[in-house]
């Protein structure tokens, strides 16, 4: 017989406890939000294996990742964040309230944050599980150059990011040895990176090859490289190695419920809102140009604060705006616009001349437009009236105290 499942109400899940999860986590609690962070592996994602970091504000003594996202974890738990260390198995996101569910627990949450990040392409080379992070093989150049200051590094790949990532290695190391899948001159970069690598004296290619094995004791010391053509193999010596081979964003559990880029990314706004009302998208899981520990911190911040807002106008929504008692005077303006703010003394002259007639509420859109889009209104400003709990005229143009006053029989 099935165990039944242990069910819990939340404001906020978080799925995936990287840095951006753990900083929507923070937001999210500061706001008097009951959160929640999921992560199935390790708390602080793959930023915890980052030897050091040396381009995070306010940490000058460049301290390993895990340190900073240690500290992240304590401050979330600290707000008062609970944390389970499980894998989702599926969420249902399309309801007004989402369903994530675990092995043993299902999850109904206000809103949903999505920070499950990715992982990198990794060749598939002999031993390369042994030397992953930091023991040799490294996936951010903008991360870990200047420690490789003076070193032989090796480059896998010879896409944009491998070719651009390759030649900011070269301010930092002394050779750069850049393995190439295709034939001398071919790469799979922009013609203007590649020109400029192959200009570049610090850079090396050896052509029509791929990964055969790493070797070393406790850190990589040779990436020997296999001729696709020959079988010849080739051992490079080298400090160590970065692979640029692609990235695999972790969205399987979202194909089909919320928008993905043909590369499986996460499709969002600037405010982290995905297709899904209340769900929300952020760190190196959304489609994004940079992912850094510090754009992770700033997506999240802004998911947490952008489902803080959402639930916040739920509640005014369901509570205030499509009350029942009376009939209902919506105003929906911009405060940067002036007659928007004129009219704003109708309004009230409405609601003093017409006491406890009318439920009078003003919606100001500047921030957030979430309401105005509930309602259907994308000009501004407007009204909207009510009978019952329902909208029974929207008011878009022509806007004066007496067709106000008409529609809602006063």
């Amino acid at each position: 017989m099935a165990r039944e499942k242990k069910i819990e109400n939340y404001d906020v899940v978080i799925i995936g406890g990287g840095p951006a999860g753990l900083t929507a986590a923070i937001y999210a609690s500061r706001a008097k939000l009951n959160t929640l962070l999921i992560e199935k592996a390790l708390i602080g994602g793959l930023a915890t294996y980052t030897n050091e970091i040396q381009n995070y504000p306010g940490f000058p003594d460049s301290p390993k990742g895990e340190a900073i996202t240690n500290l992240m974890k304590k401050q979330a738990e600290n707000l008062g964040v609970k944390f389970k260390l499980t894998a989702v198995k599926s969420v249902d996101l399309a309801g007004e309230e989402k369903i994530v569910e675990t092995f043993r627990n299902k999850y109904i949450a206000k809103t949903v944050i999505i920070s499950t990040g990715g992982k990198p392409r990794i060749t598939g080379g002999k031993n390369e599980e042994n030397f992953l992070f930091d023991k040799g093989i490294s996936f951010c150049a903008t991360c870990d150059a200047a420690a490789n200051t003076d070193k032989h590094v090796v480059v896998i790949g010879s896409g944009d990011a491998a070719i651009e990532e390759g030649m900011f290695l070269t301010k930092f190391a002394s050779k750069v040895t850049v393995s190439v899948l295709h034939d001398t001159g071919k790469m799979d970069c922009n013609e203007i990176a590649k020109a400029a690598a192959l200009k570049n004296p610090k850079m090396e290619f050896v052509w029509n090859t791929v990964v055969d094995s790493f070797e070393g004791e406790d850190h990589l010391q040779k990436v020997v490289l296999k001729n696709v053509k020959t079988d010849e193999l080739i051992p490079i010596e080298c400090d160590n190695c970065f692979e640029f081979i692609g990235y695999i964003p972790n969205t399987d559990i979202f194909e089909g419920q919320i928008n993905l880029t043909n590369r499986g990314y996460v499709l969002t706004n600037d405010m982290m809102e995905t297709n899904v009302e209340g769900v929300y998208a952020c760190g190196d899981v959304r489609e994004k140009w940079l992912r850094q520990v510090a754009t992770s911190v700033g997506d999240g911040a802004i998911a947490a604060c952008a489902a803080e807002k959402f639930i916040a106008e739920e509640e005014a929504f369901n509570e205030n705006i499509m009350q029942k008692e009376l009939p209902g005077l919506i105003y929906l303006y911009n405060a940067i616009d002036a007659p928007s703010r004129e009219f704003l003394s109708t309004i009230q002259k409405i609601e003093d001349d017409n006491a406890n007639k009318v439920a009078v509420s003003r919606v100001d859109v500047y921030k957030s437009k979430g309401i105005a889009k509930k309602l259907g209104i994308d000009t501004f400003p407007s009204v909207v009236t009510t009978m019952n709990g329902k909208i029974a005229r929207k008011i878009t143009s022509a806007l004066t105290e007496e067709v106000i006053v008409k529609e809602l029989k006063l």
